[in-house]
């Protein structure tokens, strides 16, 4: 099953691809690979902000991570036409706004790469790093960055 079937099956929208937000471009393809920008956390209400383990849960972050992935997916459909372009995706690098010493940044960025693994099978399956930062772009959540293989 494609990476298209997989989305209509598990009923997921896309949001719309984010323009660039300087001078720079969201994707560029090397050779086989897609280099992705960072994206960060938005829904429907705009920005998802805040820091965790202050004033946003555990759960808040998950969130924003699986959203951060649905818009870099977005991204990639607008620069390939098609998400059944992708081979694998290779590499995720997650940011998380925290407070210092905050333990958990791995089971937030888990929702950007839980939903790659949905959508993907195994071919969804990344190598990643999950850092917790002081400040993201708009006080985001989270922010998240790409490397695909086509």
């Amino acid at each position: 099953m494609g990476a298209e079937e997989s989305i209509a099956r598990l009923g997921i929208v896309l949001p719309e691809a984010p323009a660039a937000g300087g001078n720079y471009v969201s994707a560029k393809t090397v050779g086989g690979l897609v280099y992705l920008s960072g994206v960060i956390s938005k829904d429907g209400g705009g920005v998802v902000a805040g820091t965790l383990g202050s004033e946003r849960t555990l759960e808040d972050g998950y969130a924003a991570a699986r959203q951060c992935a649905l818009m870099q997916m977005a991204v990639l459909r607008r620069h390939l036409g098609s998400l059944d372009a992708v081979k694998e995706i290779v590499s995720v690098n997650g940011y998380v706004n925290a407070v210092a010493g905050f333990p958990d940044t791995p089971k937030v960025i888990n929702g950007a790469s839980d939903l790659l693994v949905e959508v993907f099978g195994d071919a969804g399956r990344h190598v990643r790093a999950a850092i917790g930062v002081s400040s993201l772009p708009r006080n985001a959540l989270v922010e998240l960055q790409m490397v695909v293989a086509i």
